[in-house]
């Protein structure tokens, strides 16, 4: 008999959000994950899963939603339960595994839609704009260049919103914790006397077992210090300290840079830690155990690392279209198309 404890991670595998902004997948785009995840883990063998599924693609990147969405299979959620229940008996961490591929998959998709659907500008939304540039080219050209770049800016910042709603969580389920808000948090401001205030602090990632806060971080950069938030970053591990909780930096960038040696330098002070690079990410491997970590390696790391190990000296020619039924981005000899 099915446990309560999986029907719920059935149900929070299968949906995200709510009203127009809500993502649920089929059983069958379902089905396709778990047997995904049972391939990466080298569990197909197993006897795991009763409905075989050939996946042409050992690299889930390089299988498109599209596979997913019309994979021709019959699946009840009763095959699903079961195949949850059989490899939740096999190694417990599965089920964390399964969870973070699942709000991946969903965030990608509800992304897809995003692209699909955001609108073209109107011409009353960034008309005033073209009072700093009128006059430097043709008003055609011109009123062309200022709806495109503000698609892209509305997409960026839609792209940027997604991708922390999906990130730091993953990130603190595979190190054991969870992203704590500023009203629940255990550390609080210290005030310019040393003492505790009301004020919480958000953390990225809080593991109560081990009295450890976590500040995760792609890079440090100048921008946050010009933004005056490097003071910010300074003053949590302190905080952290006055709550008697230990502070962890974690930098998967390796590039050094001043900001960073000082901001470790800090959390050491303070009686943390500090990995960057390499080190970080062997660390969060380490911490998340046998099977979690294989889900880091998997989807987290080579997204992050390719990307950045991409060195742009100069920019390729990239050439936009706007058709009828969708968005062209070409260039190199490639092309991605956004269907509308």
């Amino acid at each position: 008999m099915t446990t309560l404890f999986i029907r719920n991670l059935y149900a929070k595998c299968k949906m995200h959000g709510s009203g127009d902004a809500q993502v649920v997948l089929t059983d069958g785009e379902l089905y396709a994950l778990i047997v995904v995840a049972l391939n990466d883990l080298g569990w197909l063998e197993d006897g795991l899963h009763t409905k075989k599924i050939e996946i042409k693609r050992q690299n889930y990147y390089e299988i498109s939603l599209d596979w997913f969405e019309q994979l021709d299979i019959v699946v009840a959620p009763s095959d699903i339960e079961d195949t949850l229940e059989n490899a939740k008996n096999k190694e417990e961490d599965f089920v964390l595994f399964i969870e973070n591929l699942a709000a991946l998959h969903r965030r990608r998709v509800k992304y897809r839609r995003i692209l699909s659907s955001q609108p073209m500008p109107t011409m009353d939304q960034i008309g005033p704009r073209v009072l700093l540039e009128f006059g430097a080219c043709d008003s055609n050209l011109l009123a062309n260049w200022m709806t495109w770049r503000k698609w892209i800016y509305d997409i960026d910042n839609r792209a940027a919103q997604e991708t922390g709603y999906v990130f730091e969580p993953i990130i603190a389920s595979c190190l054991g914790g969870e992203s704590v808000g500023a009203r629940n948090s255990p550390v609080k401001r210290v005030d310019e006397s040393g003492n505790q205030i009301a004020n919480g602090r958000q953390i990225d990632c809080y593991v109560p077992s081990t009295n450890t806060a976590y500040e995760i971080k792609l890079r440090v950069t100048i921008a946050a210090s010009g933004q005056g938030r490097f003071g910010e970053e300074l003053s949590f591990p302190a905080d952290c300290k006055a709550a008697g909780i230990k502070p962890v930096l974690l930098v998967l960038d390796p590039t050094p840079s001043n900001r960073i040696d000082e901001l470790s330098k800090k959390f050491i002070d303070c009686g943390g830690e500090f990995y960057q690079g390499e080190e970080a990410w062997n660390y969060m491997e380490e911490k998340s155990g046998d099977v979690v970590s294989i889900f880091i390696e998997k989807y987290i790391r080579p997204a992050i690392s390719e990307v950045e190990d991409i060195q742009l000296a100069t920019l390729e020619q990239v050439t936009l279209s706007w058709e009828e039924q969708q968005i062209i981005i070409s260039g190199a000899g490639y092309s991605y198309q956004i269907k509308r």
